[in-house]
């Protein structure tokens, strides 16, 4: 009986001796083979490289802000591991960039031991991102992967707006409303706002021909951070809204930016010009103390001064002082403002204005000053009302220096002192003329003084020639209305302003 209970004890150990050794853990027997990932620690899932977190949560940016995003990774084997190059992914409403990266380095990362890439996210459109980043390495897996999630909001004034890597600033060109014809210009700036650099390829402007946008620009290579301009001019056409939108197109991610171009042009009602134009920066600009010269009603011979005034900012040159017709009596002194002339900021000249009548009746006349200010051109009307015929010839009588002593008197001006003069009859030796004081018979060779000025007498085939020093002036003589010259040739000088005789001037010296 005893021994049948040691032979029961016996089985009973060798029983359990078995069950033992058959749950004993599978690690036991990994222990035994030698595995060299067994003897490391026993967490490691023999993968090699792992992702901390494998979803990392970044949170909210706005539209235009970057955030920086850190992604930690372990090495999770029991060896060394050589880790490579890092890829991101990211979604269209963000950008994403490497800013940082401690894991791919020369030097192997040890078991254990953590390293961290920080990514530079910036919000691009207004919605949820999301950024995947592959990892290679050298452990069993050869690659590990991680995720950044999170959502884009919208800053205080923006909507849903799609930022470019080359910011515009102003993103919008508003020229207002203008109701001038004077041109209007603006700037942009563009920046280069992301960490590599981008090249502008193009800038241009999409907008109808009539609304008048026009673009200057020499933007190009843009480094980190660096700005460039560029300045569009509008010089609209029509009347009304005018937009457009100004394009640049870049290598950068997004490839291209734009701004939005507008404006209303409402020219005001056309009026007549002001005597005096307004002022213009840079560009002298000719005033007159007078408006206009009137004269009144007059019986003899009268003067007017006015000031020319150069009230600019620049100097001024008067380039010709000139009468609309010359056949109305008036003269310009040939002294105060000449022809050449110029005039500093705030001087002045005094223009004379001289008018004997050739003629009864009104004066409608008008002094043309050319300048090279601002309009260019003024012009004086003159006024006035002849009651009767002034007679130059009882002027001041131009006289050569022959003779001793030379007489000295007040020279008339030869080039007007036959105006009036019309030829009523013609001959070979002899012809009456008809003007201011009446009619009077000349001889050829004759010697006699009309319009104060002396005068030698030469009849021609067609008229007569007077001569005075140098110069010399042709009365022609229309043939065909001679007879009613003739018989009209006592009458009131009136009556003596049909084209019948013409005054022309071939000056072959210095006159006076």
């Amino acid at each position: 009986m005893k021994k049948t209970c040691d032979t029961i004890k016996s089985y009973g150990l060798l029983t359990a001796t078995v069950v033992a050794i058959l749950f004993v853990p599978a690690v036991s027997f990994a222990n035994a083979l030698g595995d060299p990932a067994a003897r490391g620690s026993g967490t490691a899932s023999g993968e090699g490289l792992g992702a901390v977190e494998k979803e990392v949560k970044a949170g909210e940016i706005t539209v235009g802000s970057a955030s920086q995003v850190v992604v930690k990774f372990k090495n999770e084997s029991g060896k060394d591991v050589q880790i490579g190059q890092v890829n991101l992914y990211p979604s269209s409403t963000v950008n994403a960039e490497v800013s940082l990266n401690e894991c791919s380095s020369k030097e192997a990362l040890p078991s254990g031991a953590e390293c961290a890439v920080v990514v530079a996210v910036k919000g691009l459109k207004v919605g949820n991102w999301r950024v995947e980043m592959l990892l290679r390495h050298s452990g069993r897996a050869r690659i590990v992967t991680a995720s950044m999630t999170g959502t884009v909001e919208s800053g205080d004034n923006e909507t849903d707006t799609l930022l470019s890597d080359v910011e515009a600033i102003p993103n919008e060109l508003d020229f207002g409303t203008m109701d001038s014809s004077r041109p209007l210009v603006k700037s942009v700036i563009f920046r280069n706002v992301t960490s590599q650099p981008v090249a502008i390829k193009k800038i241009g402007i999409e907008a109808s021909a009539q609304s008048g946008y026009s673009i200057s620009s020499d933007c190009g290579d843009l480094e980190v951070g660096q700005a460039c301009i560029a300045t569009v001019t509008w010089a609209p056409i029509t009347k009304g809204q005018s937009d457009g939108v100004l394009i640049v197109q870049h290598d950068g991610p997004t490839k291209v930016a734009s701004v939005n171009l507008k404006g209303s042009y409402d020219p005001e009602d056309v009026t007549k010009a002001n005597i005096f134009p307004e002022a213009v920066p840079g560009v002298g600009l000719l005033v007159s103390s007078q408006e206009e010269l009137d004269f009144g009603s007059i019986t003899n011979e009268a003067s007017m001064t006015l000031s020319l005034v150069n009230v600019g900012d620049s100097a001024l040159q008067l380039r010709d002082i000139s009468l609309a017709s010359s056949d109305t009596g008036l003269s310009i002194a040939q002294t105060g403002c000449l022809n050449g002339g110029v005039l500093e900021p705030v001087e002045a000249c005094p223009l004379t204005l001289t008018w004997s009548p050739v003629r009864a009746g009104e004066l409608i006349e008008d002094i043309r000053i050319n300048h090279d200010g601002a309009r260019g051109v003024l012009v004086i009307p003159v006024r006035g009302d002849a009651k009767s015929v002034v007679n130059r010839d009882t002027k001041a009588v131009v006289v050569s220096d022959i003779g001793t002593p030379a007489v000295s008197v007040k020279p008339a001006d030869k080039r007007q002192a036959l105006e009036g003069f019309i030829i009523t009859s013609h001959s070979p030796k002899k012809a009456i003329i008809n003007g201011p004081g009446g009619s009077r018979v000349i001889s050829d060779d004759q010697n006699i003084v009309l319009g104060g000025v002396e005068w030698k007498v030469d009849i021609v085939e067609n008229g007569i020639e007077f001569l005075s020093g140098n110069d010399r002036v042709r009365l022609l003589f229309d043939r065909s209305l001679s007879s009613s010259s003739r018989t009209t040739s006592t009458t009131s000088t009136s009556t003596t302003t049909s084209s019948t005789s013409a005054a022309t001037a071939a000056t072959t010296g210095t006159s006076n």
